[in-house]
């Protein structure tokens, strides 16, 4: 459940931002965007770049749509906070990524459980201007539609540990290409720089077998080497490497239970 309530569109898929809302975006965007210099990956600000994100207002759908098709004939699409799985594959496989209209509030700012438009837009779409990583995605959403439900469990993980939080090694050093990384002011740097978590190559088995908690900074990073390799691991036979996963049973996990299910940290999102 979640307390936020998306924003309507107009007949023309605008919406009408507040002033103290643009303000959230433009505080929001001003403070990540020092952070990402020199640790986003070269794609991510390639794609920043192509979509030309405003700095000062909370960024209208069809202007981000009318640059992500001419890129890679995706668009964005405006949902409630929470969707069900099964509208999340098909709209992936329709080359159209969800997005939740609304924006934290003020007393949200650096922890949100939800993912908002700054999440979406700033943190997710500028890399689905790449046609690598945007042919993964749309081959991942292609897969979950027909997958059952625990199958679609197991799916969420490698979503988990590449698309929200990926890292990949590029000839300027370790980057970040995970939305989840690049949204968070605190993850962005901690991912990096943090003695704490371990950075594993990427292997479909092992992230698929690792549990996470949403609530935290990770534990696990996992590491690639250029955008096919996760292409690669996105055909049909993922569906029976779930099941070898399920088979083998799931690493212990690397990070501490929740106490209660209110607990919060100092994570950024």
């Amino acid at each position: 459940m979640t307390e936020y309530i998306a924003k309507q569109t107009d007949s023309k898929g605008f919406i009408d931002y507040t002033f103290e809302e643009d303000k959230t975006w433009e505080f929001l965007y001003k403070r990540q965007m020092p952070a990402i210099e020199d640790r986003a990956c070269k794609e991510y600000i390639r794609g920043l770049e192509i979509l030309g994100l405003s700095e000062k207002y909370v960024p209208q759908l069809p202007d981000v749509n009318r640059e992500l098709r001419k890129a890679t004939g995706w668009e964005v699409a405006a949902v409630p906070a929470l969707i069900p799985f099964g509208e999340f594959f098909e709209l992936l496989a329709n080359k159209k990524f969800p997005a939740a209209t609304f924006i934290r509030k003020k007393e949200e700012i650096d922890y949100l459980q939800e993912p908002d438009i700054f999440h979406e837009i700033y943190g997710h779409c500028p890399l689905l201007t790449d046609p690598v990583f945007a042919e993964f995605v749309h081959n991942y959403g292609k897969l979950g539609l027909n997958a059952s439900k625990q199958e679609r469990l197991y799916l969420a993980r490698i979503f988990w540990f590449t698309v929200e939080f990926g890292l990949i090694q590029q000839s300027q050093g370790l980057r970040i290409y995970g939305a989840g990384i690049l949204s968070s002011i605190g993850e962005t740097i901690y991912s990096l720089e943090s003695d704490k978590p371990e950075r594993k190559p990427f292997d479909l088995m092992t992230a698929l077998r690792t549990p996470y908690r949403i609530d935290i900074y990770q534990t696990v990073y996992f590491v690639i080497k250029q955008f096919e390799d996760i292409y690669a691991a996105m055909d049909s036979s993922i569906i029976n490497k779930i099941h070898e996963a399920i088979e083998l049973g799931d690493f212990k996990p690397t990070f501490p239970p929740k106490k209660n299910s209110k607990e919060k940290n100092n994570h950024d999102c």
